[in-house]
């Protein structure tokens, strides 16, 4: 049994009106990132999050700095409270977040990126509107024969493997319904239609690819200063260049979250901590392998 520190960063879905206040990120250096995230993007996402209204939040292009900035100014709170993290992993946006926790990515270059992915990724949602939904109870296997199945009704792909029987899809948006009124007619699993404004990891997000790829050129990237764990293989990546390339087919590839899980579990890692706004991902850990160690930022942070 391992005893290593395993921090994850949660993505979209997870923002909420009033969160860095719940998380207690309003004083000393914390308060100091969010003024520094404000600068940077040239508006105050401060104000977004603190005030709303959630459907400015909830925008792509909001809350991908947004949820940044919430998480790694958890992150330096929790070092602060003998909390260190051996590893650390980060589910969709969230790997910007980690890489910059990492020392792999700088703070200001990371809320530039993230904008302008959110900015895109509404873009390439405008071509060919899309969502996304979450299913459970369903194993991955058994929901690609439905994927297959209802192929007519338009673009639809398995785009985030979380847990053994947590799998999300992204498409079109009538082949999300779809989808949906399927599995309930069938009575397989339930899926749930998630706050997100676009099919992400989907080949509709294509067309932003090379776009994306040249803001990324002008980025450095170093080598992580611990042990980071990449969606798109769901292994250790140390290598600037790969985490690079693998930032850039993270837009039209799967999320293999489940996979990073267990390659944290097998080098060791038994204390997740989950360093960011609500308990997806400790959720998510737990259903992967058993016996694990869960931290929450909001419970560790509250009352700060």
């Amino acid at each position: 049994m391992g005893n290593k520190t395993v921090f994850m960063f949660p993505g979209q879905g997870s923002q909420y009106v009033g969160m860095r206040h719940k998380l207690g990120l309003v004083r000393g250096k914390a308060a100091e990132l969010f003024d520094m995230a404000d600068e940077v993007l040239g508006f105050s996402i401060t104000r977004v999050i603190d005030e709303g209204p959630e459907d400015l939040l909830t925008r792509t292009d909001n809350a991908q700095p947004a949820l940044l900035v919430t998480g790694v100014a958890a992150a330096d709170v929790l070092n602060t409270m003998d909390y260190q993290a051996d590893m650390v992993m980060g589910h969709s946006l969230g790997q910007y977040t980690a890489l910059v926790h990492a020392g792999a990515l700088n703070f200001r270059d990371a809320l530039k990126l993230v904008r302008l992915r959110g900015v895109l990724m509404d873009r390439a949602n405008e071509r060919a509107p899309g969502g996304m939904a979450a299913v459970i109870g369903v194993k991955p296997h058994d929901l690609q024969s439905v994927v297959r199945q209802l192929k007519g009704h338009g673009v639809l792909e398995i785009t985030n493997i979380n847990a053994p029987t947590q799998v999300v899809v992204s498409g079109e948006t009538q082949a999300v319904a779809a989808l949906v009124e399927f599995l309930r007619e069938q009575r397989m699993g339930r899926a749930i239609p998630l706050n997100v404004s676009a099919p992400f990891h989907s080949s509709l997000m294509a067309p932003i690819a090379r776009e994306f790829e040249q803001a990324l050129d002008n980025v450095e990237i170093r080598s992580p200063s611990c042990i980071f764990l990449d969606n798109v293989t769901g292994a250790v990546e140390a290598d600037p260049g790969r985490i690079r390339k693998n930032l850039v087919l993270q837009l039209t590839k799967p999320v293999l979250w489940s996979a990073g899980i267990q390659t944290a579990w097998a080098m060791g890692g038994n204390t997740f901590v989950e360093s960011g706004p609500k308990k997806v991902l400790g959720g998510l850990a737990r259903r992967v392998v058993r016996g694990v160690n869960l931290v929450y930022a909001e419970s560790a942070l509250a009352g700060m």
